[in-house]
């Protein structure tokens, strides 16, 4: 303990060490809230590069529709399930596997 008394006294290390602790754990912008403001941003800015990419390709495949009516007719088939007066539409769904019931007696 003599050999931190020194220390202890110098009223500038002491006041710097307070202020770093400030810094690191009361402020408002302390070390923690910091960590997760970055989470945050680099969780947005991932968000922000998949809806670009989307837009993207949802330009893309307006253009095609617009263009061309075969691309047009094909999308509203398989997309909405429309169909010309003269035709009928079979659908057919994969079976759904049905859980077994154990009855316990």
């Amino acid at each position: 303990m003599k050999k931190m008394w020194p220390y202890l006294k110098n009223k500038f290390l002491l006041t710097t060490f307070l202020f770093i602790i400030w810094m690191l754990f009361f402020d408002r912008n302390d070390l923690i809230s910091q960590y997760s403001f970055r989470c945050k941003l680099h969780k947005v800015m991932d968000e922000k590069a998949y809806y670009l990419k989307e837009i993207d390709q949802n330009k893309i495949d307006m253009h095609e529709l617009m263009s061309d009516n075969q691309h047009l007719e094909k999308f509203a088939r398989e997309r909405y399930l429309m169909k010309k007066d003269d035709e009928d539409i079979f659908l057919i769904l994969p079976e759904k596997k049905s859980e077994e019931t154990s009855f316990v007696e």
